[in-house]
């Protein structure tokens, strides 16, 4: 389905802690390794437009193929919501910088101020924080919001914060998170939690399908909505936060107004027509034969690919290791053996992609060749504790089957076969059969058009096989559901790039996190090796051990062969109406769409 796994974990992703701040000074920001780039007196990032004019109306289309919402609230479990409201409505006490690793600044709160014991921090809160009800932000606010988030938001929050002893108000203005441990990155995850008023949805269970506006600090308020067709806010002109450093020159447009489309050919000829602004495409078949015509050729439609630094993490087929077919890891390196890239990139997608190889590609923490130096060390330390470490892992790291000459799919399928056979899967009958005669089947979800292609071309190869497999084909809000609930054999899934990562491991790996229904450890991955490799990474105090620890990790998730690594690209793909003004200077750690709708301005008006 190419589902993005965008939980509430991203909130820590890009955000940092000073690694040398062993005092308990106030700071305007932390980074977690480096000095921070911006000093206390800055008074804009570079990548923005400090002048840019507050005008328009940007109009985009509805993302990740939402062709609908029934509420407003981003952080509960049940339920689809809005598109933009998390982008547009909430805030945090800090916010990341886009062109360095893992550091933040202030936003909500004006300063930070870290315990020498590393057991607290403490936050002030900016004195003209406001929400858009008018109410000044208190530290009350702050806490009822962190306590909410445990107590009845999506089941991952409980998880984000197990580490978090409490949350204390320390007077009106002034609040600090006291933590279990000293894990380095809990000063970043409380930092980033998203801030409410007690007065939203007042009498409203706050984990219930609801259309309840949100009362929230952010730029933005909802103007009106039309359910399945239609949502579109408002620029507050009471924002409390235009002028400060980490918002100067950014969310420009005086309206931001979503349509919904059911799928992404309607989609495309809407943007033709001109219904809405700007796409961000993701189909490399799309962007070669379908974005052409009169108007590109005229200027009035500008395409063009940004250049990113983001580390490309992972997308592939999830095998669900909940379910009885793939806890064989022969099988799943049969499955891996029948998806021939190769052939894929130069049929369907015009040469513009690279093969995924790593949980952490594109990036210096991919693991490559064998283990060296620190990550050899971790290694060896967690086995001589007693960790249960495939002895392949300290062998050359596994890259994905390659079928250009000499090598070929039919001598992949081939090794495919004996490995099945190895497992004890033998063809007879007219199908892949076990010892009891069951035959190897499962079902492939997807709720995108676009990727049918790449799945019938892979189920043809794995039918070769003898493997019988189905592809289901629904609507977002059911794939959505099936996925929280983890009712699913295979599916395709975009993991968010990171560059520093941190807690958000334990979600997507993490031994718990399998049996929290709606986490990212969406293949049911339980592994003590794997546990203890995620709390190194999380616990290190150089970039140095955080490389080695996530080398480490990657190269034991790689043997295990639960995803079949798909590909890559280091552009954003973006076409839009010839009217918009963007800095000279692009992030160097961005995606697109956000980047768009808070950095971008109207300079040519309709």
């Amino acid at each position: 389905m190419h589902k993005l796994i965008s939980s509430v974990f991203q909130l820590s992703v890009l955000l940092g802690l000073l690694g040398a701040s062993a005092t308990a000074s106030a700071e305007h920001a932390f980074s977690l390794y480096d000095t921070p780039k911006y000093p206390a007196s800055f008074t804009h990032f570079d990548y923005v437009n400090p002048d840019a004019p507050k005008r328009g109306t940007l109009h985009l289309a509805n993302p990740d193929r939402r062709s609908s919402f029934d509420k407003f609230n981003p952080f509960s479990l049940k339920g689809v919501a809005a598109a933009g409201v998390s982008t547009l409505m909430f805030e945090s006490l800090t916010v990341a910088s886009s062109d360095e690793v893992a550091t933040m600044y202030g936003l909500l709160a004006d300063d930070m101020r870290l315990a020498p014991d590393r057991m607290a921090i403490t936050f002030h809160l900016h004195p003209k924080a406001r929400f858009n009800n008018g109410d000044k932000v208190t530290a009350a606010d702050v806490k009822y919001s962190f306590d909410t988030l445990i107590a009845k938001g999506a089941p991952q929050f409980k998880s984000m914060f197990a580490e978090v002893k409490q949350c204390v108000v320390v007077d009106a203005q002034t609040v600090r998170f006291e933590f279990k441990t000293q894990n380095h990155e809990l000063p970043l995850i409380v930092g980033a939690v998203p801030v409410f008023s007690k007065k939203w949805a007042a009498g409203v269970a706050f984990d219930a399908i609801a259309l309840q506006a949100p009362v929230t600090t952010g730029p933005y308020v909802i103007e009106k909505y039309d359910l399945g067709r239609s949502i579109s806010y408002k620029r507050n002109p009471d924002y409390w936060g235009t002028d400060i450093p980490s918002r100067k020159g950014m969310y420009n447009f005086e309206r931001v107004a979503y349509r919904f489309y059911k799928d992404d050919v309607a989609r495309l000829e809407a943007f033709k027509a001109g219904e809405f602004d700007v796409v961000v495409e993701y189909s490399a078949k799309n962007w070669v034969r379908n974005y052409n015509g009169p108007r590109f050729r005229s200027g009035e439609i500008i395409k063009r690919e940004l250049v990113h630094s983001n580390g490309a993490g992972m997308q592939g087929f999830v095998m669900n290791l909940r379910r009885e077919q793939f806890q064989d890891i022969r099988v799943r390196q049969a499955l891996a053996l029948a998806l021939d890239f190769q052939w894929m990139n130069r049929q369907l997608f015009y040469g513009q992609y690279k093969r995924i190889y790593s949980f952490f590609s594109n990036s210096d923490l991919a693991a490559t060749g064998v283990p060296q130096d620190e990550e050899l060390k971790l290694l060896e330390s967690i086995k001589a504790r007693g960790g249960k470490i495939d002895p392949a892992v300290f062998g050359s790291a596994p890259v994905p089957p390659d079928t250009d000459p000499p090598g070929s799919l039919r001598a992949n399928l081939l090794q495919a076969r004996e490995l099945l056979r190895q497992a004890g899967w033998e063809y007879r009958d007219g199908a892949l059969r076990n010892a009891k005669g069951k035959v190897l089947t499962f079902e492939i979800i997807d709720d995108q058009s676009a990727l049918s292609r790449v799945i019938s071309i892979y189920i043809r190869n794995l039918r070769k096989l003898g493997i019988e497999v189905t592809q289901r084909t629904a609507d977002y809000a059911l794939i959505a559901k099936r996925m929280d609930e983890f009712d699913y054999d295979m599916t395709s899934i975009r993991f968010p790039d990171v560059s520093s990562p941190g807690n958000e491991m334990f979600d997507m790996f993490g031994s718990k996190a399998a049996d929290e229904k709606g986490s990212s450890n969406v293949w049911g991955l339980k592994d003590p090796v794997v546990d203890k490799l995620v709390e190194a990474l999380v616990a290190a105090d150089t970039r140095k051990d955080l490389v080695a620890a996530a080398r480490g990790l990657d190269r034991v998730l790689l043997n295990k062969y639960i995803v079949v690594p798909q590909w890559y690209s280091s552009t954003h793909r973006i076409a839009y109406r010839n009217r918009f003004g963007m800095p000279a200077q692009l992030p160097l750690y961005y995606q697109a769409d956000p980047y768009l709708i808070s950095i971008w301005w109207e300079a040519k008006p309709k």
